[in-house]
């Protein structure tokens, strides 16, 4: 298990929860379904990156490279992802111009793409080999 790894998948998930409950309760009587289901696209994604660093946090033993790339990029894609979708979804009710950060979105998603194509890549390029319990 590496902690660090468990401890920020926790708080993504923890987080996603508090801002899930947000965008279902909070948020629908102050912005357009849009920009609730926009939101949501930013919570279910951040979901899925924290389930996808607990699994690899609490398996660490079994990989035989580090995930310290993949822990970084999964992280700061996204933040850059969601929280970008967040602001945007918040820009009308707040009366601010968020634009700019369009392009920050897909730029997190290139990084969380990213950090499952290095995991890939370093699985491939690993030398052990789990024992096969079937043969």
């Amino acid at each position: 298990m590496n902690k660090k790894i468990v401890i920020t998948a926790a708080a993504l998930l923890a987080l996603a929860i508090i801002l899930g409950a947000f965008g279902a309760h909070g948020l629908k009587a102050i912005v357009s379904p849009e920009k609730v289901e926009s939101f949501e696209t930013g919570v279910k994604y951040q979901f899925y990156s924290a389930f996808g660093l607990l699994i690899l946090g609490l398996n660490t033993a079994k990989f035989h490279f580090s995930l310290k790339a993949v822990h970084s990029l999964l992280l700061i894609g996204t933040f850059l992802f969601s929280f970008s979708i967040y602001f945007l979804s918040l820009q009308e009710y707040w009366q601010v111009k968020l634009s700019f950060l369009g392009p920050v979105t897909p730029l997190g998603g290139v990084l969380m793409i990213a950090a499952w194509m290095v995991f890939i890549v370093k699985l491939a390029a690993s030398s052990a080999e789990p024992k096969n319990t079937l043969d």
